[in-house]
């Protein structure tokens, strides 16, 4: 039996260190992740903030630290969690479908060569419906906004009854005016089916408003168990002094004294 089941804590990373090639890509980190938290992650380019999701995932064996996900080893516990990486380009006349799409996610259950079962469609239907996506569920791919193909991998990823949701920078390839909506979504799905989730992300001025906790991250975690991010916090994490971030539109960072 998972220990999270009694614990209600998701993720533990305890003293994490990963190294590339000599250089050091994460230092000493330590995190912990419960049911139903929502924390946002920021921080410079080549700080970590990838690794980090990989080393959750499994995907990266840190050279020293222990790593618990959901109460096991990421690998063991890699089938209950969601991943959606950076969206790369795609050749958006490549013929597959919605419905095509989020079954994939069931292959983890059914096996790389066996048909889907009853239980896997009826899976996909309930979660097509969870991301307001089942109407369009015969739309091919390519021809969706990239708000709607992010909640097309979110559904993807969901339907491995997953209980931890990883995003790395879901909104890169998502309109700015579809962003504020695109984390609202994020926020109701949390609360509706007691999801952890962690947002990697630049554009700290948007998920501010919806995460509940955000970390500094540059190859160490700056962490203090909040959505309140000190000046120390981001001098440490960007080497320089920073109390405005302007993303289009300047949104300040620091509560208001």
């Amino acid at each position: 039996m998972h220990e999270q089941i009694r614990t209600n804590e998701v993720v533990c990373l305890e003293d994490i260190w990963v190294y590339y090639n000599g250089v050091t890509a994460l230092e000493g980190v330590n995190l912990s992740i419960n049911q139903n938290d929502f924390l946002g992650i920021i921080g410079p380019n080549g700080g970590g903030k990838t690794t980090l999701l990989k080393v959750i995932l499994g995907l990266v064996k840190p050279s020293r630290g222990k790593v618990r996900v959901l109460g096991d080893t990421p690998v063991r516990s890699r089938k209950l969690i969601g991943y959606i990486p950076q969206l790369s380009q795609f050749d958006r006349d490549f013929p597959v479908s919605v419905w095509d799409v989020v079954l994939m996610g069931r292959l983890g259950h059914t096996g790389r060569f066996k048909r889907y079962s009853d239980k896997d469609k009826k899976v996909a239907i309930d979660t097509l419906e969870i991301v307001e996506m089942l109407d369009l569920k015969d739309r091919q791919v390519g021809r969706l906004s990239g708000g709607q193909r992010q909640r097309v991998y979110i559904a993807r990823a969901l339907v491995t009854e997953s209980k931890l949701l990883l995003l790395d920078e879901p909104t890169a390839s998502v309109d700015k005016p579809m962003q504020t909506g695109f984390y609202e979504f994020l926020q109701k799905l949390r609360k509706e089916q007691e999801l952890a989730i962690i947002v990697v992300s630049h554009d700290i001025g948007v998920i501010s408003t919806y995460v509940n906790k955000i970390a500094c991250l540059n190859r160490r975690l700056f962490y203090h168990n909040s959505k309140e991010i000190t000046a120390e916090m981001l001098e440490a994490a960007y080497q320089c002094p920073v109390d405005l971030i302007a993303h289009g539109v300047p949104h300040r960072v620091l509560k208001e004294h």
